[in-house]
């Protein structure tokens, strides 16, 4: 009771299988390398871009460090210009009270 493998299976194998299977294999393949490319070029896009933007964003750290006053600068600067301020107002309410006294009490 030997069983051979009947003509008709044997050459759908060869001639139909085997050639289907190897073009199914080249087609894995090919995509697999196209994706490992297009992942490699979006990788070094991705990498440039990120580098500009680091690089842009630390010129405009560096155009507002040097345009802008900070808040505690500015607080500082209130700070003097009220005092500055309340002691010309104190110096003008005293002249006044000496133009007044050298008049006779009249405004």
């Amino acid at each position: 009771m030997s069983e051979t493998i009947p003509f008709d299976l044997v050459w759908w194998i060869s001639m139909v299988e085997i050639p289907a299977l190897g073009g199914l294999l080249w087609l894995i393949w090919r995509t697999r390398r196209e994706s490992e490319q297009a992942a490699q070029h979006s990788r070094r896009q991705c990498e440039t871009t990120s580098g500009d933007l680091r690089e842009r964003l630390s010129l405009y750290k560096l155009e507002v460090a040097k345009d802008y006053a900070s808040i505690a600068c500015l607080k500082d600067l209130e700070r003097r210009l009220t005092s500055h301020l309340l002691r010309i107002e104190a110096k003008l309410d005293h002249s006044t009270g000496l133009v007044g006294a050298s008049r006779g009490g009249q405004p």
